[in-house]
């Protein structure tokens, strides 16, 4: 390429370096020119050229040393709370010093420096000292992370300690051991726990318990309470934290747990032993029986970790046994003393002419929810104080002696006949039907034989006050009575059942006021007495039903008397005795039946669903049926008696005949009673 001054110049990439254009050699002020236009293309604003490194001179070269090993001693452990790392730093030195392998020899001879032996027994006293106060502080107040991590390591060196202790029982002979081998550390660190329990429950006694038991009565619960409240909290400290620094195989939770068992019961047997009043005594029971395996073994925490199970009773079989029968003997007489009052009570007031209170409509008498409450209360503290349901048999088999003179005051007070006579006697039985439904419904804490007891007294009580009423209805029925079954109920002249009828429905008007539940009692009773009234007056065998018209209708009139009575008692005042409405028709059949085979089966029938039908009603009946011959009369008993063995009965038979009491009278006038009469409870 030619330049404008004719000169030749090289074209870009053909020079030596590749570079821009240059001028010849020949032309100074251009090159100068052309070089300083160079400097403004290449000059990058900020950059500065770095000066160069300069070599080094492998004449000059230092090595720099590997850093020093630092060897801490016995001490530096220590300081460092480093307990395991201390103790492995003495066994090693031990093991230098007492054995082959570590120590000198002269003359195939063991040689040992006595300075050193000394001052190894002296650093191991160190180590206890350190070890010991580590687990010392286990509860102190509360173990930190820092410390529980120092407690760790105190524990792996009382294993390493057992371990040497280990190794040294299998040494070789010729060598002998340390004077201080064994050094039996874990039999002085269990020990020591023992000593620290035994440190923990007494100086709780003596601190301050922000848990109210010093808001306590007496000296002695504060000390049970106290000692408690401090078991409970260390075993959850234990379980919480201690536990993760021990292995699994020291089983720490239940070894603290059997030392604070033993150590608080030794405590509670000391107290049990000195002579406790009954407040004391019963606050002690409900600690052994109750608070103590039911509330602070149960804990779910302390309950994962700790075979409650083998814990054993706090005190002593022979110690609880005396503290359970002053509680028990107490606790009767208090029972008897609430129930002497509460019924004393009562009494007065029904001697002073007091009214019961009447309470949605029906008279009502509180004695029967006082008496529960008393026996409940009871009953539920002993089950709690004593542990065990079998013990309050004692004060349940109170109840029965209540009931006795219950019986016996009420008896006395219905001879009187005052003028709230009735009254008090609808509101007691609605007491009776309270206690009654109580023992019923009672559990396996009162024995069946207590319960037929106390059933038995409540029956005759129900009884003498239902007696002390349906008494006057019956005396002013029993004119009216003696005309059925005559000629005139036969021939219907006089409307006998009505007006039996319309008598009970003026009296049952005046028993409005009686509970309702009482009422149905009070009706099946009177109900009862009716039907066992009925019956008796038809076997007297007043009339005679000479042919099988007369029987046909007398059949008819019986059945329609059944479905009176059964109207009135039944369907109009709401009697449960629907069975009594069974009776009648089945009467009304053998008198319409005319023949000997189907009146023998009709009887067999009668004496199945009867049991206690006897041969005197039997006879009473059949007598009925004059045109029936002896012959057939005689065939019919005699088949009957000898078949009643046979009869199978459903258990749940009531019985009815046994209560109509009969007379036959022989040939030769002699008259005699088959069967006893029902004694009134009364």
């Amino acid at each position: 390429m030619t330049g404008s001054s004719g000169e030749t110049l090289t074209a870009k990439g053909s020079g030596p370096r590749g570079g821009m254009v240059c001028p010849k050699p020949d032309g100074q002020s251009n090159v100068r020119a052309v070089k300083d236009k160079l400097k403004k293309q290449l000059k990058i604003p900020g950059f500065k050229r770095c000066p160069k490194t300069p070599k080094p001179s492998t004449s000059n070269a230092v090595e720099i040393p590997p850093p020093k090993m630092v060897v801490l001693s016995f001490m530096d452990h220590l300081n460092q709370k480093a307990l395991a790392e201390a103790s492995k730093h003495l066994i090693s030195l031990e093991e230098q010093l007492f054995t082959q392998k570590g120590a000198e020899t002269e003359g195939g001879s063991l040689t040992r420096n006595g300075e050193e032996e000394d001052k190894l027994h002296e650093d191991y006293q160190t180590l206890l000292v350190q070890l010991w106060m580590a687990v010392h502080d286990s509860f102190n107040p509360a173990p930190s992370r820092e410390h529980l991590e120092v407690l760790r390591c105190a524990v792996i060196a009382v294993m390493q300690q057992e371990e040497q202790d280990r190794q040294w029982e299998d040494c070789p002979d010729g060598l002998s051991p340390p004077e201080w081998r064994p050094l039996m550390c874990r039999s002085y660190h269990n020990s020591l726990l023992q000593k620290m329990v035994e440190s923990r429950l007494r100086n709780a006694t003596v601190q301050r318990d922000i848990e109210g038991a010093d808001n306590l009565s007496t000296d002695m619960k504060r000390e049970v309470c106290k000692g408690g409240n401090c078991l409970k909290k260390d075993l959850l400290v234990v379980v919480r934290d201690v536990k993760d620094c021990y292995p699994q195989d020291l089983d720490i939770c239940n070894l603290y747990a059997s030392l604070y068992h033993q150590t608080f019961s030794k405590q509670l047997t000391e107290l049990a032993r000195s002579g406790l009043d009954v407040d004391d005594c019963t606050y002690l029971l409900f600690w052994i029986n109750d608070y103590y395996p039911n509330t602070i073994l149960q804990d779910k925490e302390l309950k994962i970790n700790i075979n409650c199970e083998s814990m054993g009773s706090l005190v002593p079989e022979e110690d609880q046994a005396v503290l359970e029968e002053q509680y028990v003997a107490h606790k009767e007489d208090k029972v008897i003393t609430w129930f002497d009052e509460a019924l004393k009570n009562e009494v007065k007031d029904w001697h002073r002419g007091k009214m019961p209170d009447i309470i949605d409509g029906y008279c009502f008498c509180p004695l029967a929810i006082y008496i529960i409450q008393v026996i409940n209360c009871a009953v539920n503290e002993c089950k709690s104080i004593l542990g065990n349901k079998c013990k309050t048999q004692r004060i349940l088999s109170k109840l029965e002696s209540f009931l006795i003179s219950y019986k016996n005051f009420l008896d006395e007070f219905m001879k009187g006949r005052r003028d709230n006579t009735q009254a008090i006697l609808k509101a007691n039985l609605v007491s009776i039907k309270q206690i009654r439904d109580f023992i019923i419904g009672e559990d396996d804490s009162m024995s069946e034989e207590m319960k037929a007891k106390c059933l038995l007294i409540l029956t005759s009580l129900k009884d003498c006050c239902n007696g002390y009423f349906i008494g006057p209805m019956q005396e002013e029925l029993k004119v009216q009575y003696k005309r059925l079954w005559t000629h005139d109920w036969l021939t219907g002249s006089q409307n006998v059942l009505d007006n039996i009828l319309e008598t009970l429905y003026k009296n049952l008007e005046n028993f409005t006021d009686l509970k309702p539940v009482c009422r149905e009692e009070l009706l099946g009773r009177l109900h009862t007495d009716v039907m066992v009234e009925y019956v008796k007056r038809m076997m007297k065998r007043k009339i005679k039903l000479r042919n099988s018209e007369q029987q046909g209708n007398a059949a008819r009139l019986l059945s329609e008397d059944n479905r009176k009575l059964h109207s009135f008692f039944i369907e109009e005042w709401g009697s449960k005795e629907s069975w009594l409405s069974e009776i009648l028709p089945k009467l009304a059949e053998v008198l319409r039946l005319q023949d000997p085979g189907s009146i023998q089966l009709e009887m067999f029938t009668l004496a199945i669903k009867y049991p206690d039908l006897r041969t005197s009603h039997v006879s009473a009946l059949l007598s009925l049926k004059t045109n029936l011959s002896a012959a057939d009369t005689r065939t019919i008993k005699e088949s009957l008696k000898e078949n009643r063995l046979s009869f199978t009965s459903a258990n749940d038979v009531r019985p009815f005949f046994s209560k109509v009491p009969l007379k036959l009278i022989n040939k030769v006038g002699t008259s005699w009673s088959l069967l006893r009469s029902v004694k009134c409870n009364c």
